[in-house]
């Protein structure tokens, strides 16, 4: 059905194709044969970004050899913590242990390797951040993905800290978690190049640069979103989210982006150098420049450092 679906899209594949990746829940639970023929569909001897997302549990880490024999050439590893009463919290199914051994096997078949983990948890103070990040640190992998933990609106966390069964640190320590983890990270060779992204030069996730630069991508699969290009034109696509209905219908639905530059605004300030001015400064921007949150250089709006502080609130002012 995969195979079906990208013959539907045969005219945009004709595009070079920069990276792939097998995300969205458990991809790492398919048979590697079935990513190798995928691959060998898209990326024929082709020297493209091939992710895959994986969680540290036995079943999945046992697959990561033949994963890389289909031609997987990075791994992506959920791990969120490193302790197993965060884990719990969490909701993760798998320990602490679980996560070490995960990544010492991801970083002894696969060269680029990233793992995520979660920070500003509840209870959590800036020494014990300080001292998981260094055990993180330690396992030299090229790429990880550093999340403030925020709670969102219509989510069971959201309930739980309404009703005040957690509370999270407060705004000055989360700051100071955040100034750590960027200092900790670039002592150990790994810039920031996005708000919540830290890799060594030439091992940045090139496939989330694609999204953060407004770039076309296509999404395969039950729920899978894709931004196109089509005609001169900027479509969002959304496949049906039913597993049993996308698989009996294939069906999509498709909408013309009306703002393309508040979708570019939306992601591009995410990254450190910004996203390129190709539109015209509104009042709500200048404002945000004259206030020293944002400023343009070399052709590029980006966030200052205290701008970056303050990233969620600008991107809902912008809003």
């Amino acid at each position: 059905m995969y195979l079906q679906q990208m013959r539907n899209y045969r005219d945009s594949l004709k595009r070079p194709i920069k990276s792939i990746f097998f995300g969205g829940g458990t991809p790492s639970l398919m048979e590697p044969f079935v990513v190798r023929e995928l691959i060998d569909k898209l990326a024929p001897n082709s020297d493209v970004e091939i992710t895959l997302e994986a969680n540290p549990t036995s079943i999945e880490m046992q697959k990561f050899k033949n994963f890389k024999d289909a031609g997987v050439n990075r791994i992506s590893i959920g791990i969120q913590a490193l302790n197993d009463k965060d884990l719990k919290f969490l909701g993760r199914t798998h320990s602490a242990a679980d996560a070490l051994k995960g990544l010492e096997t991801g970083v002894s078949i696969f060269e680029s390797v990233s793992f995520d983990l979660i920070y500003s948890r509840p209870g959590q103070t800036v020494d014990e951040w300080s001292k998981e990040l260094e055990q993180a640190l330690s396992y030299g992998t090229k790429h990880l993905s550093l999340y403030q933990l925020t709670i969102e609106e219509n989510t069971p966390f959201y309930q739980q800290h309404k009703k005040g069964y957690f509370h999270l640190p407060n705004d000055e320590i989360s700051t100071e978690q955040y100034l750590l983890t960027a200092e900790k990270a670039a002592e150990h060779g790994l810039q920031q190049y996005e708000v919540s992204n830290y890799a060594k030069p030439g091992y940045e996730s090139q496939h989330n640069l694609t999204y953060w630069n407004y770039g076309d991508y296509l999404g395969i699969g039950p729920g899978a979103h894709s931004r196109l290009t089509i005609d001169g034109e900027k479509w969002g696509i959304e496949q049906i989210k039913s597993p049993a209905i996308w698989l009996e219908t294939l069906k999509e639905q498709r909408t013309k982006i009306e703002d393309v530059v508040m979708e570019k605004l939306m992601m591009g300030l995410r990254l450190k150098k910004g996203i390129a001015v190709d539109f015209e400064i509104t009042q709500k921007l200048q404002q945000l420049i004259n206030l020293g949150l944002l400023q343009l250089k070399d052709g590029f709006l980006s966030a200052t450092e205290d701008g970056f502080l303050k990233l969620n609130g600008i991107l809902r002012h912008i809003l």
